[in-house]
């Protein structure tokens, strides 16, 4: 990546528009895919997304916006999604265009419902993508925070060192740092599992558990997300190192936390569907627990936890039961 490449975003949502905020402040044009034409309209007006994060400036004349997935792809090298994996087969449905030769960076922190792969492995496996030209944007880093300009940190990861070190650059400013890593499998793995792990801390929160028991949880969790990271991707890395461990307790402890808040309703009795209609937001640990429960058994790897989230949310077992049994499995 020694020539300077464009860069686009897809998605409208709250993490989508906090990266624009991020790209913008090195002042080059980034474009930016929404499917939502109001909200485009609106940008072009008052620089700001009408519907998530309204306090994050996103200077339209910075912005190359379009309603047109294909226009977007076709005029930019590297592809930032941050799509909510529950759309991100539907919009790619709409490609008329090729992925070949662009390079791709996930910021979503989830699984791909219709083939049960991390977003990585999706576009590698689903779209012949080379492993080299797929990256992954992690935290620990809240949308909400970067919108205030809170010191914040990003974990930039690609098997290419050169363009993951692109990336990096591109994203930060005086309130964000960054860092690089090789391991795109496993930091992708991580932000998936710690979903999960954040909808139990909150369901947890919900049945009236309390601090000292909340740790105990994000102590074993931290423990269980090595063990399964290791039977799927096997190489060194430290799981207490911010990719891993930092974005786990950011996401079970944070207010900001929209898979805490999914679980925290469901532990106060609201029914998964009603939980789900009440969030104005995706929490994507609902339906990383399905995949990760599956990919569980096939590797045969021990998670009381995840065995937890996945009898509740699926199985629809009493809440207060299962986890009165996980209390007896963790140390």
């Amino acid at each position: 990546m020694s020539e300077q490449k464009k860069i686009a975003v897809l998605g409208g949502g709250s993490w989508a528009t906090a990266i624009v905020k991020m790209l913008s402040e090195n002042k080059d044009t980034i474009g930016w895919y929404m499917r939502n034409e109001q909200a485009i309209e609106h940008i072009k007006e008052n620089d700001h997304n009408p519907n998530y994060l309204q306090s994050a400036d996103v200077y339209a004349h910075q912005l190359d916006l379009s309603s047109d997935i294909n226009y977007t792809i076709d005029n930019y090298d590297v592809l930032i999604f941050a799509i909510p994996s529950a759309f991100l087969t539907s919009e790619l449905k709409k490609l008329t265009t090729s992925l070949e030769n662009k390079i791709i960076f996930s910021a979503i922190k989830g699984i791909v419902p219709e083939t049960g792969l991390i977003i990585g492995e999706h576009f590698n496996k689903e779209y012949n993508i080379p492993l080299n030209n797929i990256g992954v944007i992690t935290g620990p880093c809240h949308a909400e925070e970067v919108a205030m300009e809170r010191l914040s940190y990003l974990t930039i990861a690609c098997q290419d060192e050169e363009k993951a070190i692109c990336i990096s650059n591109a994203l930060k400013s005086w309130y964000i740092k960054t860092k690089i890593s090789d391991d795109i499998i496993g930091t992708e793995y991580a932000a998936m599992l710690k979903n999960i792990y954040a909808v139990a801390a909150g369901i947890a929160h919900g049945l009236g558990y309390g601090d000292n028991f909340q740790a105990v949880l994000m102590s074993n969790a931290i423990r269980e997300m090595k063990r399964f990271i290791k039977k799927v991707h096997k190489m060194k890395r430290n799981i207490n190192n911010s990719a891993y461990l930092g974005d786990l307790l950011v996401t079970g402890y944070s207010i900001f936390s929209r898979n805490r808040q999914f679980g925290n309703m469901v532990g106060k009795g609201y029914t998964v569907k009603s939980a789900q209609m009440e969030m104005s937001m995706i929490a994507e640990g609902f339906y990383a627990t399905k995949s990760a429960f599956k990919m569980k058994e096939e590797n045969e790897a021990k998670t009381p936890i995840i065995d937890t989230v996945y009898n509740i949310l699926y199985n629809h077992k009493n809440p207060k039961k299962e986890f009165k049994k996980l209390t007896d499995n963790l140390d």
